[in-house]
């Protein structure tokens, strides 16, 4: 039996006046917005906050490892806590506190601070990205739903390019810092038009699977830990004669056994397994790995290529993924429309297959001499793949979820999402050192050796030697991600036509 997420009555069955879903859309896009532009901004600030700290490579980049992992985490739990206890109320706790964990960030004496701080930056991502989709799956109609996913799909595409440019523009003008505090209006504005804009919703009382909760976290853990940091320790011992594939071992084990709790267990499940009773919500969420694999995979060798081999700054790099970003902006409203009037099964695979093509160009054109105006050709395609992409590939496999599966169903989805990205950036470390190997051998198969031996403090200043066998590495290194994304549009082939009806509603209690 559903209960109210706070004591208001509860809206007319065929009437909700008050409720303004465009409003609430583009309020979450905010937060949301914020939380995935972090995932990036701060890898650009990294040697001015060695520098500043006075601490070593290692213990910066931790930075980013602890939000990576406090986001990735817990994105099980979070989903099915806005089905619990509201989304609303789940999403503006989350917001308070990334919101309170950026200031902290920004006023960080050492480096021990910072990190303790960016984990709570991670879970309050992590409370609020489960819910932005729930929300968007519960007050859209459905055959309004995939204008809002196209908006909230470009939206996580953009924020990957938007993190480093905004993030040089503020290094180069107020500090590092400042990649922090910049979250401080941003989410006092997205707190005070979330209580106006966002409704409260039903929410399902019942007991919370606390075991679910214990197997799940620990499970994700050892599996996100092992692979995010297994190039760190080359794949070898952690601590003692404990190694990083037995930590992925151990992952995958205590997984296993939460899947089975899952199915054995007669309470409340922390993930119903039947949402993957529906064959569009499972093919989606394989798929969605390939696209967390490919996308962040794809952007290391690529911006490597920019600055050692082009020569270009990191905020001059990002900028050649301008294309891609107006192109995918520009196109949302318009795939949006497609999604709602058509059969939108076979959008997906366009968009993939678009990315892919992307790609290939670049890996064709990922050469010393190529002129970097034709580089933008490759970004341009990039963005017309994605907006085919990211938004039909949410739609469709939400579409069919009931209102009580929601928040599952987003923490699956997004969960599933983060993990291919952990996977990519783990695989394509491995993939470029094994390229610069074949390239130049052993002894010179470090990126971080090319630049630091160039013997100028510019990234981009790799002796001209150099230049042709690195831009054939990063080229050959592309063609992995191009692999992962072609295997994803396979998979997308099995999405069958979506339901005429379909249980989601809108704020009915």
């Amino acid at each position: 039996m559903s209960t109210p997420d706070a004591a208001a009555p509860a809206p007319e069955p065929q009437k909700t006046p008050q409720i303004n879903p465009w409003a609430a859309l583009w309020t979450l896009v905010l937060g949301f917005f914020m939380i995935l532009v972090d995932t990036t901004i701060v890898s650009v600030a990294n040697p001015s906050i060695m520098g500043a700290l006075d601490t070593t490579m290692t213990a910066t980049l931790w930075a980013t490892s602890a939000y990576l992992l406090a986001y990735a985490v817990p994105l099980l739990i979070t989903g099915r806590l806005g089905d619990r206890f509201g989304p609303r109320r789940i999403y503006l706790i989350g917001l308070a506190t990334f919101t309170l964990s950026s200031l902290a960030c920004g006023l960080s004496p050492n480096i021990e601070t910072l990190i303790a701080a960016r984990v709570f930056q991670g879970l309050g991502a992590s409370m609020m990205t489960p819910q932005t989709m729930a929300v968007i799956t519960r007050i859209f109609a459905p055959r309004e739903r995939g204008s809002a996913m196209a908006i909230w799909g470009v939206t996580a595409g953009a924020a990957t390019l938007i993190g480093p440019i905004l993030g040089g523009f503020l290094l180069d003008s107020l500090g590092w810092e400042w990649i922090f505090f910049i979250n401080i209006p941003v989410g006092v504005v997205a707190f005070a038009l979330t209580l106006r804009n966002v409704p409260v919703l039903p929410t399902n009382a019942h007991r919370f699977d606390w075991l679910g909760v214990a197997l799940s976290a620990v499970g994700m853990f050892l599996l996100v830990f092992g692979i995010q940091e297994g190039e760190s320790y080359d794949w070898g011992a952690i601590w003692g004669p404990v190694t990083v594939w037995m930590l992925i071992a151990a992952g995958a084990l205590v997984l296993g056994l939460f899947f089975v709790w899952q199915r054995v267990q007669r309470g409340e499940p922390l993930i119903p397994l039947e949402i993957f009773r529906d064959r569009n919500f499972s093919v989606g969420t394989l798929v969605i790995i390939t696209v967390g694999f490919s996308v962040t995979s794809m952007s290391l060798p690529l911006m490597f290529y920019l600055q050692l081999v082009k020569g270009l700054t990191p905020t001059q790099s990002a900028l050649m993924m301008v294309p891609m970003a107006v192109l995918s902006i520009a196109l949302a409203r318009p795939v949006g429309l497609l999604i709602d009037r058509h059969e939108p099964r076979r959008l997906p695979i366009i968009g993939l297959l678009g990315v892919a093509a992307g790609m290939l160009l670049y890996f064709m054109m990922s050469s010393p001499d190529t002129p970097i105006w034709l580089l933008l050709v490759p970004s341009a395609v990039l963005g017309l793949g994605n907006a085919f992409m990211w938004g039909p590939l949410a739609s469709i496999t939400t579409f069919a979820l009931a209102p009580r599966l929601a928040g599952a169903g987003s923490g699956v989805y997004n969960t599933s999402r983060q993990v291919g990205a952990v996977l990519g950036s783990a695989a394509m470390a491995v993939m470029m050192q094994a390229t610069l190997t074949a390239q130049f051998g052993e002894a010179a198969s470090s990126a971080g050796g090319f630049a630091s031996g160039s013997g100028s403090g510019a990234m981009g200043a790799l002796p001209e030697p150099l230049r042709e066998g690195f831009a054939t590495a990063m080229g050959q290194s592309i063609l992995m991600p191009m692999g992962v994304i072609l295997v994803g549009a396979i998979v997308a082939v099995f999405f069958v036509r979506r339901p005429a009806r379909t249980g989601a509603v809108s704020t009915e209690g």
